[in-house]
Formats: structure tokens, C-alpha cells, sequence
């Protein structure tokens, strides 16, 4: 793996790929209704054949996974791709856009914490302190958003899966790259679902999905997929998976302005106070360390040679 960087470019793909994840929210809303298995087995399809060619044009060939690595890419589709496809749809039932996508948000201190270690690093002080903050700032928003005791367990398996989607990558990356792992995950969570699909919906199931739920998933397999997977596993290879972790504050600041705009409704008062403190957090963790904290991340960065990961 890459040695982790201190500046804010490398953030910027990651920034992007949370506002898209974000707007999945809102966006999965309309397959409330569909046959959720079905549905997603053929977005994840779909994705992984624009993953592809996205690839194909970018000069990258994918290598194929080989040992443990099998396990790692495993437990990304199942946590990141089945189980929370599974959490949103069903979340958005029982909750306000924001108090799924805020769950999100709560990642950074299990990422701040456990992300480093997996890249045999020393936690950032910087972003342990940050990770409080905008956990505070979720918390806000998902204890005072329209929700109930059933959208409240879905935000929290949506947030477990999302630390999962980060942690069981970091030992892949540095042999995969983004383009490899989201790639391989993705067909693999096709794979998984489709045999969810027809075993508890029934082959059939494809035909109950209406032209506006077909719409839906074709956006989230080229945005929130194809894109949004590549984006923010450069963004955590690059930058780290704590640094890269505070992003998550991202999702439910996009999850809010979409539900507004697509005419949800506009979050209440203590829901807008909540993303504030977000993005507090965001800017006290995000912002450039000094020069002598940058130098300490650059000496306490481990050898490229000697990088974390499965060599079978």
C-alpha cells in the first residue's frame, strides 16, 4: 500500500464517491417495493460490465484473486454490497433519508482506530479526536430524525456493513488497486444475490420491477457502483482508511440535500444542527497536519516492501 498522504488531494475522489453513496439514500427509496434481491442481483451486473469497460479504456487488467484473498473480496460483497443494499431498502421504510445515511457518518472511530492497524500504523490523534465529533453530529441527526425502533436497527447494520466495506479491503488493495476490488466484489455480490433472488423470489421476480424502479438501479449500478466504488478505494489506498473514514460525514449532508430537492422534505432543526457538528468534525479531522506532524506521519510510515496483506 501506498504511503498514506497528508494533503487533501487525495481526499477529493473519496469526497465524491460519499456524495454519491449519499444520494443512494434517497435514490433506493423508489425500490422499496421491488423485488430487493432480483433488483440489485441485476444492478450489480450491470456494474460489473461498466466496471469493465471503465477499465478497459483506463489501461487496467484486473488480476485475478488468488488464496485468502478469496475470503477478504467475500466478506466485501456480502457486508458491503448484499447486507447493506438490504439495510438502505429497507431502512428508507421506516426512516427519513438522513438517519440511514447518517449511520454512516458513525464509521470514522471504528475506521480511525482498526484502519490503521490493518496498514500497521499508529492511530492519528488527529482523527481519533475528529471521529468523536462527527460521531456526536450522527447521533444528533438519527436520534432526532423521523424514524423508528426498526429504521434505528437498520441505520445500525448499515453501519456495521459500511465499516466492513473499508476494513476487508485494505489487505487486497495493495495487489488489486480500486479497479480490482471493486470489480471482483462486484460480481461476486451479483452472484450472491442472484442466488438469493431465485431461491427466495423466484426467477420470475425480474418481471414485478416497474420502468421508474429499473431507472433507480441503473443509476446506483453506474454512479453509486462503477463510480462511487473506484473513487473512494482510491481515496482509502491513498490517503488511509482512518483519514479516508471522516469522509463518511459526507454521506448524510448529501443524503439530506437530495431528500430536499426530490421533494422528501426538509430535515428538522436539530437534524441540520447535527450535520453542522458533521462538519466540524470533517474540518478538524481533514484539515493538513503541521509540518513537524506531517514529517512524524512520513518517518512512522512502513516500507513499501514490508506493506500489510495475504502472500499466498
Amino acid at each position: 500500500m501506498d504511503t498514506p498522504s497528508a494533503s487533501l488531494a487525495p481526499l477529493v475522489p473519496g469526497m465524491i464517491g460519499m456524495v454519491l453513496v449519499g444520494s443512494s439514500v434517497t435514490v433506493s427509496h423508489a425500490l422499496v417495493d421491488a423485488p430487493l434481491f432480483s433488483t440489485q442481483a441485476v444492478r450489480y451486473l450491470a456494474a460489473t460490465a461498466i466496471l469493465l469497460v471503465m477499465a478497459r479504456l483506463a489501461g487496467v487488467r484486473p488480476v485475478r484473486p488468488r488464496g485468502r484473498e478469496w475470503l477478504w473480496l467475500a466478506g466485501i460483497a456480502v457486508t458491503g454490497l448484499v447486507l447493506f443494499n438490504v439495510a438502505v431498502v429497507r431502512g428508507v421504510a421506516h426512516a427519513e433519508p438522513a438517519v440511514i445515511a447518517v449511520a454512516v457518518a458513525c464509521v470514522p472511530l471504528v475506521l480511525g482506530v482498526v484502519g490503521p492497524l490493518l496498514e500497521r500504523r499508529s492511530p492519528s490523534r488527529q482523527v481519533l479526536l475528529a471521529a468523536p465529533v462527527v460521531m456526536v453530529g450522527a447521533v444528533l441527526v438519527q436520534g432526532t430524525g423521523r424514524t423508528d425502533a426498526v429504521g434505528v436497527a437498520w441505520a445500525a447494520l448499515a453501519l456495521a456493513c459500511e465499516a466492513g466495506f473499508t476494513l476487508l479491503a485494505v489487505p487486497v488493495l495493495r495487489r488489486h488497486g480500486p479497479w480490482g476490488v471493486s470489480l471482483h466484489t462486484t460480481w461476486l455480490g451479483c452472484v450472491l444475490l442472484a442466488v438469493l433472488g431465485v431461491t427466495l423470489e423466484g426467477p420470475s421476480a425480474v418481471r414485478e420491477v416497474s420502468a421508474s424502479q429499473w431507472a433507480a438501479a441503473a443509476y446506483l449500478a453506474l454512479m453509486v457502483t462503477a463510480v462511487a466504488f473506484v473513487l473512494w478505494y482510491s481515496t482509502v489506498r491513498s490517503a488511509g482508511a482512518g483519514r479516508a473514514g471522516l469522509l463518511t460525514g459526507i454521506a448524510p449532508l448529501a443524503a439530506a440535500a437530495v431528500g430536499a430537492v426530490s421533494g422528501s422534505g426538509l430535515p428538522g432543526a436539530w437534524v441540520w444542527l447535527g450535520i453542522a457538528v458533521v462538519i466540524v468534525g470533517l474540518v478538524a479531522g481533514l484539515r493538513p497536519p503541521s509540518a513537524p506532524a506531517a514529517t512524524r506521519l512520513v518517518a512512522e510510515a512502513p516500507p513499501r516492501t514490508q506493506a500489510w496483506g495475504p502472500r499466498t
